[in-house]
């Protein structure tokens, strides 16, 4: 099958579990279920005004995601046209249309097979959405 290591890449929020950010199993990458969450736990799209008032934004969520499968697929030397496959968990499916809106910027209809399914919650309550994401990359 070729060479299996694990990574977690700095720089992006730790894992909150025991578990790699990407996985390398042959010439695949597997990306584990990223969210929009900062190496500084913030997490993009949620924001408390001046009231205390809690702000969620799943296109600025989306937007993040998606980057943060970018840079954790750069640390292993592949890109998003790299990617074969995404499974996103949405909390809400009245988020899919400024979900697949956002999605629409970095994919078309000839980049990765989806599939997106609604979940009960995810493991912070501002995360609106979360993405796993498989890549093809030969290894060299």
């Amino acid at each position: 099958m070729g060479k299996v290591e694990s990574k977690v890449v700095e720089g992006k929020a730790n894992p909150r579990g025991r578990y790699p950010h990407v996985k390398r199993a042959g010439d695949f990458l597997i990306v584990s279920g990223t969210s929009s969450r900062r190496a500084d736990n913030s997490i993009a799209g949620a924001d408390v005004d001046g009231m205390g008032t809690t702000h969620l934004d799943v296109r600025v969520q989306t937007r993040a995601v998606i980057e943060n499968v970018r840079d954790i697929l750069r640390s292993a030397g592949a890109d998003l046209r790299d990617v074969v496959e995404v499974t996103s968990y949405l909390v809400n499916m009245k988020d899919f249309d400024g979900y697949n809106e956002v999605y629409g910027e970095y994919f078309d209809y000839d980049g990765p097979a989806r599939t997106t399914v609604a979940v009960h919650q995810l493991p912070h309550p501002h995360l609106l959405i979360e993405i796993r994401a498989v890549a093809y990359k030969p290894e060299r």
